[in-house]
């Protein structure tokens, strides 16, 4: 048997659309901006009269937590971070977490009360109790002083904000970001066309497990990748016409996705993608960091993430054995049963929040902001997202062009740096246009006409607030049990019934009251 397994500012309308929509995330590359400008603006400059990195005041000491997609991470002595410090006259203390214990680690931190200076967060309910209690410094009135911050999308602000407040400088992302990447020699193998349909994707899984695409001979194949960040199976649900986080019930009520019909089919075809073996056995315990693996090392040909992704696996894949084309293509999400839809971003994934515990002062606070501005500059957004030119990229006919076959220490110098990039401001170099940036360029334009609102999005409930992490716990746990047959429909409807009475009752009533409240 095998394995079981930017630019925002080029259509406001859509921004206006992404407002109420939700995130995904996941990893990113350089790959994110919001647009504001087609022009790049004058360099940052320090608010507080400070240089580019030839200020005679010591460096400000700064420390960063945020999370990691990697296991190759730069150590402090790496010469990128050298670079940046000096840029930004700073002293660093950066601290990766692992994506997939992200979450508990910044619980755990919050609850310490000893805080780094800037964390990347999202609205989780822990954080919006921790800013309401003045945990971290609100920042939104001070953006306007900074040349690149000022550049900041109010929708996206909007997006972003606690009770109106913004307690974090958001990190822009393309807002149709999502792509289904295929292993395109296992589709020349077998003689496959890119899917379009929900069918046709999985007789590709199908085919990926079934037919040795690796025309190895063995058993030893499958057909997608997923691990215990659940991002994958929300994507999928949209295909099925699952609401994004809330849809209306057909009355102008809102209901939270999993009490739809087309959430409970969602999870019928994953439990038989799960049952024939198409997804990995183990994806409930697999660590994110190491979730590119499979698909690089052979053994799976599909991956449902960001469409950028597919450059970030197809460079490993050819410093294994260079080829002329790339092993990887991208598409669109295939077309379901309710048309085609996609699950979009807010324009923004998570926030750098400063916290309070660590910055005392308004003039602290200023040098942080100062720090996070130079962030947007295109040298720094070159540095972070790239590394060093004649590194580990050249300037290619003014394009960005990666060097093949780094070596692994090379690659660690600035590998997961660009977590801390915004965004916000002038947009920096492209890479060259190869054929996989060329579709994945054009997946993400393509994809802005089919993606889902969330009308929910910007609004923040007490309710969720205080018991969101216990009812999300309930609805991922049964999600996972019955994909792998732990319960059936019957368990399925047990465990909504304890949500709606762990809080789910009061949390539908209290959203659709901020929702019609927000329409008048």
């Amino acid at each position: 048997m095998k394995q079981k397994a930017t630019g925002l500012k080029k259509s406001l309308a859509l921004l206006a659309l992404s407002s109420v929509m939700a995130i995904s995330a996941c990893s990113g590359g350089n790959g994110g901006s919001n647009g504001q400008s087609e022009s790049a603006p004058p360099q940052s400059t320090n608010a507080n009269s400070e240089g580019n990195g030839n200020a005679k005041e010591e460096p400000f000491k700064i420390s960063i937590m945020m999370q990691s997609f990697d296991t190759n991470l730069p150590k402090a002595d790496s010469p990128v971070i050298k670079k940046l410090e000096e840029y930004t006259n700073t002293d660093l203390d950066i601290q990766f977490v692992p994506n997939s214990s992200y979450p508990d680690k910044v619980n755990i931190t919050l609850a310490s009360g000893q805080l780094p200076t800037i964390m990347v967060v999202d609205k989780s309910p822990s954080f919006i109790s921790s800013a309401r209690a003045g945990a971290f410094w609100e920042v939104g009135p001070y953006l306007k002083d900074y040349p690149n911050l000022s550049q900041a999308n109010d929708i996206v602000l909007n997006n972003s904000s606690i009770d109106g407040k913004n307690y974090g400088v958001y990190r822009g992302r393309v807002l149709g970001r999502m792509g289904v990447t295929l292993n395109q020699v296992w589709m020349e193998n077998l003689g496959l066309q890119p899917p379009k349909t929900i069918d046709e994707f999985y007789n590709v899984l199908k085919a990926f497990k079934e037919n040795d695409p690796d025309q190895n001979g063995k058993d030893d194949t499958y057909g997608v990748v997923i691990t215990k960040y659940a991002g994958p199976w929300d994507i999928m649900q949209v295909w099925f016409g699952a609401p994004n986080g809330w849809g209306d019930d057909g009355s102008g009520n809102l209901v939270p996705t999993h009490m739809t019909p087309e959430y409970r089919e969602a999870l019928q075809f994953f439990r038989k993608l799960y049952e024939e073996g198409l997804v990995n056995e183990d994806f409930a315990v697999m660590d994110s960091a190491v979730w590119n693996d499979p698909f690089v090392n052979g053994k799976a040909g599909a991956f449902v993430d960001v469409a950028d992704n597919a450059r970030r696996l197809n460079s490993p894949m050819q410093e294994k054995a260079p080829r002329d084309s790339s092993y990887t293509n991208v598409y669109q999400a295939p077309v379901g049963p309710k048309g085609h839809r996609d699950m979009p971003t807010t324009g923004y994934a998570g926030m750098l929040a400063i916290s309070k515990s660590a910055v005392k002062t308004e003039e602290e606070l200023k040098k942080v902001l100062t720090f996070i501005d130079k962030l947007s500059d295109v040298e720094m957004q070159d540095l972070l997202g790239y590394g060093m030119e004649g590194v580990h990229y050249d300037m290619v006919d003014g394009y960005i062009a990666p060097k093949e076959n780094l070596d692994a220490s090379l690659i660690q110098q600035y590998n997961g740096l660009n977590q801390m990039l915004t965004f916000i401001g002038p947009v920096g170099a492209t890479l060259e246009q190869t054929d996989i940036n060329k579709m994945i360029a054009e997946v993400q334009a393509a994809n802005e006409s089919i993606v889902v609102a969330n009308p929910a999005q910007p609004l923040v409930s007490e309710v969720y607030a205080q018991k969101g992490q216990q009812l999300d716990n309930i609805i991922a746990d049964a999600r996972i049990q019955y994909i792998v047959g732990q319960i059936d429909d019957a368990g399925l409807d047990k465990a909504i019934e304890l949500w709606k009475t762990t809080g789910g009752n009061d949390y539908i009533a209290e959203i659709n009251k901020l929702h019609k409240e927000s329409q008048q």
